[in-house]
This record gives structure tokens, C-alpha cells and sequence, in this order.
């Protein structure tokens, strides 16, 4: 029983640790998506954040200047995006492709060329060059009390500090969206644009600021990818966590809290992928490891299906303004 428990505590930790990038491309998606300007380059943004993170974090030997290079480069690829679909009213799906590519492409030739290890970046180590976990306090004089005691110590304590940070967003943006003047006119936007342009207010000039929000979270979620989840950058670390994100914002129907739930349950399955990777049913047979990898992106395959015609995006959501004069 106890042995149970501590696996479940253990999953649920995982399913924490997975969660948190997709919770913060998830929730920089709805920034944007909620201004009507949809965003398929989350996973690019997410790329190029995380090896710029890294490789910041790597000369400077500063966790925290690797963090602000990865939001830098993920707003000016924001701003890309912006000034394509915005300024220009291109096709926002070919913009958000087109970054994708560029992501993908820029961070292995770059690193390559910098670092000359095969497009990684040089691994990071204890010496602030990576955000290290935050024990809570009394964590460890309370670990031993059974059940409160591993769920303090194991689950809520032992994290980076973007894992809290990346929660603690999503009460932050319910509010800003729902309770404040400027999440008000961003909801507007999305929906009627034409509206919120006779009341004086600007369109463009709301849209580029939802884009700055998505590109400022989609940079926080690819510095965690390297510099806390992990010690450094790889090719295609992102492993397509921009497009579950994507899929597990329609399954939110655009909300919030919505969204944490859809990304824990994401996670949840990318922990048990990993716990019971090529476990055996006792009697019967193997389950592959290449089935239980392929959970999420399963998930991801049957929500779209089964929910986006039920989820209603913003009305203007991939339509240029035109101003009428």
C-alpha cells in the first residue's frame, strides 16, 4: 500500500514537471489566439527560446541571462509573426509554419556553428547556470508523516522556480483576461474588431501586445525546457510539445483553468509513458515502448477529432482587420 502510494506521488510529480511547458505555450497561445491572430509557431518559438536560453545560459554562466535571452528571441519571432500577419494581413498559418521551419533549421545550424557539438549546446552544471529546485521550508523535517508528509515534500516542494511561475500564470491570466480593462478589450478584438476600432481603440496596436504576451511565455517555456528540466539544449528538444499545446488549448475552449487541467492530463500520460515504458502484463504480454511514447500524440489525435467542432474559436480568430475609412 505505501509502495503504492509513493509511485502515485512520484507520477504525479512527473506529470508536474511535464505539464509546465505546455502549460505556459498553452497559455501564450490563448493570449494570442483570444486577440483573433491563431499561432501554429508556439513550437518554434519554444525552440528558439530554449537554445537561446541555453546557449546564454552557457556563456554567461547565468541561469537568469539565459532566461532573457530565451524571451527575447521568442518576442522578436513574435513580433515576425506580428508584423506578417498584423501589419501586412498574411496568411497567420503560413507565418506560424514559416517560424516553425526557421526555428528548426536556425537552432541546429547555430549551434553547430558556435559550439560545434553537433548542433548542442555545452551541458550546464550547478554553478547557477541552470535554475536549481527550491525545497520549501520544513519540507524535509515533515517528509517522514505519512501521506501530508511525501505530498508536501515530493509533490508541492522540489521544484524549479518556473514550475511555480508557470501556475502561478494561470490564476494571473483568468485575471487579467476576465477582470481587467485591458483583457476586456483583448476578448473584444478577437471577436469583433470592427467595434473595438469605433470606440478609438487601436486594433493592431492590441493584437502586437497579445503577441508580445505569447512570446514572452513561449520563451519561459523553452528556458525550462533547457535550463531547468534539463542541462542544455538537443536537436528538436521540443519533440512537438507546441502542438499538443495547441490541441489541448481547443480541448480548454480557450479558458484558463481550462487549460492547466487539459496540460496536467497531457502530462500526466507523457509520466506514465515514461514510468511503465515496456512493462509487462503479467500473463499476457509487452507493451511496447513505442506505444506508451506515443500516448500523448494519441491524445492530442482524439481530442482534435472528437472536440474541435465543438469548441467555438473567437469569431475574428485568422482574420486580418481592414480598417474602413
Amino acid at each position: 500500500m505505501i509502495e503504492a502510494f509513493n509511485t502515485i506521488i512520484l507520477i504525479l510529480d512527473s506529470t508536474v514537471r511535464l505539464s509546465v511547458p505546455l502549460l505556459l505555450a498553452c497559455l501564450a497561445g490563448l493570449y494570442s489566439e483570444r486577440a483573433g491572430v491563431f499561432d501554429i509557431g508556439l513550437e518554434g518559438k519554444m525552440l528558439a527560446g530554449a537554445f537561446a536560453g541555453a546557449a546564454a545560459a552557457s556563456v554567461y554562466g547565468s541561469a537568469w541571462i539565459g532566461l532573457v535571452a530565451a524571451i527575447l528571441v521568442s518576442i522578436a519571432l513574435s513580433l515576425v509573426h506580428g508584423f506578417a500577419s498584423i501589419t501586412h494581413r498574411g496568411n497567420q498559418i503560413v507565418s506560424g509554419v514559416a517560424i516553425n521551419f526557421i526555428a528548426a533549421g536556425s537552432t541546429i545550424i547555430l549551434g553547430q556553428a558556435w559550439f560545434r557539438q553537433g548542433g548542442r549546446t555545452p551541458p550546464l552544471g550547478s554553478d547557477g547556470s541552470r535554475f536549481e529546485t527550491i525545497n520549501l521550508p520544513f519540507a524535509d523535517s515533515i517528509n517522514g508523516i505519512p501521506v501530508l508528509g511525501p505530498i508536501y515534500s515530493e509533490l508541492l516542494s522540489g521544484h524549479s522556480i518556473l514550475v511555480y511561475v508557470a501556475f502561478a500564470a494561470v490564476p494571473l491570466t483568468w485575471w487579467v483576461l476576465f477582470r481587467t480593462r485591458f483583457g476586456l478589450r483583448l476578448r473584444a478584438v478577437g471577436e469583433n474588431p470592427a467595434a473595438v476600432d469605433t470606440a478609438g481603440i487601436s486594433v493592431v496596436w492590441l493584437r502586437y501586445r497579445a503577441v508580445i504576451c505569447c512570446g514572452i511565455l513561449c520563451g519561459l517555456a523553452g528556458a525550462y525546457l533547457s535550463v531547468a528540466q534539463n542541462a542544455g539544449f538537443v536537436k528538436d528538444m521540443t519533440a512537438g510539445k507546441g502542438f499538443i499545446a495547441l490541441a489541448a488549448l481547443i480541448f480548454a475552449k480557450w479558458k484558463p483553468i481550462n487549460a492547466m487541467y487539459a496540460c496536467l492530463l497531457f502530462g500526466f500520460l507523457d509520466a506514465i509513458a515514461i514510468r511503465f515504458s515496456g512493462i509487462k502484463i503479467p500473463g499476457l504480454f509487452e507493451i511496447p515502448a513505442q506505444f506508451m511514447q506515443a500516448l500523448p500524440y494519441i491524445l492530442t489525435v482524439i481530442l482534435l477529432a472528437g472536440f474541435i467542432g465543438k469548441a467555438i474559436p473567437p469569431k475574428a480568430g485568422g482574420q486580418p482587420y481592414v480598417k474602413e475609412r
